[in-house]
């Protein structure tokens, strides 16, 4: 299926499915130091989270998934645009170069206002997005786009316009430089390898979201980070 294709399936779902959307970028750094484990069990984690919110009927209807991978020769590409995901096949990631963090933040954000516009034009109603960034080490692309995407996250976040979840993998990864895109919320750093767990936790909040009313504030369970993240 082209580019033009899926454009057109994703503009007749507006229509179709009027549901208030919770559109959720996952930014996943796919850097070559991410091989072996840590890269199976992001994948594992992944297909959990998809087949969790397939389950969830609500959820399913309302929840809208991007995935966005940073790596390789500083590139960040987008491998499955926001769509429900009975419209999508679950992704799986491969690891390999460096680290092109910031130009993985850009895309995300990119993508989220472009899709944010498809549910204005469509009056479709959403709620507030979800940027989860994920990575292992340290930024090495382009200084000035590592830049500027923390400064437009930043604004967005201090608008309330985006909710970030900034999530280290391993002992070396750069909580400080994680910390710069969450203004209002710590990074935090998984536990071992417990992406499973990370992404069970991220579907229920998920399905607690789409149960509310666009606009209301959902308290995040706290209690539940506790079975994937270093408190």
């Amino acid at each position: 299926m082209n580019e033009n294709q899926l454009m057109i399936l994703r503009q007749e779902d507006l229509v179709n499915n009027p549901t208030a959307r919770v559109p959720v970028c996952l930014c996943l750094d796919v850097s070559g130091s991410m091989d072996g484990a840590p890269i199976r069990e992001l994948n594992e984690g992944i297909r959990h989270f998809y087949e969790a919110i397939q389950a969830d009927e609500t959820a399913l209807f309302a929840a809208e998934i991007s995935v966005v991978t940073f790596g390789g020769y500083n590139e960040a590409v987008c491998i499955e645009d926001f769509a429900n995901i009975d419209r999508q096949s679950v992704p799986v990631v491969r690891a390999g170069g460096l680290t092109p963090l910031g130009e993985g933040v850009e895309l995300a954000l990119n993508l989220l206002e472009r899709r944010k516009q498809e549910y204005k034009d469509k009056g479709v109603d959403y709620y507030q997005p979800w940027l989860v960034l994920m990575t292992d080490g340290a930024p090495n692309g382009d200084a000035d786009v590592l830049r500027d995407a923390i400064q437009q996250t930043i604004s967005l976040v201090k608008e309330e316009k985006l909710t970030v979840f900034p999530i280290g993998i391993g002992p070396e990864a750069d909580m400080s430089m994680l910390g710069k895109f969450s203004p209002t919320r710590q990074p935090l750093r998984l536990q071992g390898l417990n992406f499973k767990e990370f992404f069970a936790w991220l579907s229920s909040s998920v399905s607690r979201t789409s149960m509310s009313t666009p606009g209301e504030k959902v308290k995040l369970d706290v209690d539940g980070m506790q079975g994937w993240a270093e408190l």
